[in-house]
């Protein structure tokens, strides 16, 4: 993934700005982004797996 800074004049102009960039980006790609921000954030992602968390809650009765 490449680094790029841009600079806006308004929240406005940005926000087309990334609509635009969206629109382009195959969902390959898409999906690429998704899987290295993962290894980033979690670098030992493959080796842990999945947690398994379960929530027991009780119903109020009405």
């Amino acid at each position: 993934m490449e680094k790029i800074v841009r600079l806006f004049r308004s929240f406005e102009e940005a926000d087309a700005a990334d609509v635009a960039e969206d629109m382009v980006t195959t969902p390959e790609e898409r999906v690429a982004i998704v899987f290295e921000l993962q290894a980033r954030l979690y670098p030992d992602a493959a080796q842990q797996g999945f947690a398994r968390i379960y929530r027991l809650t009780q119903r109020e009765r009405s």
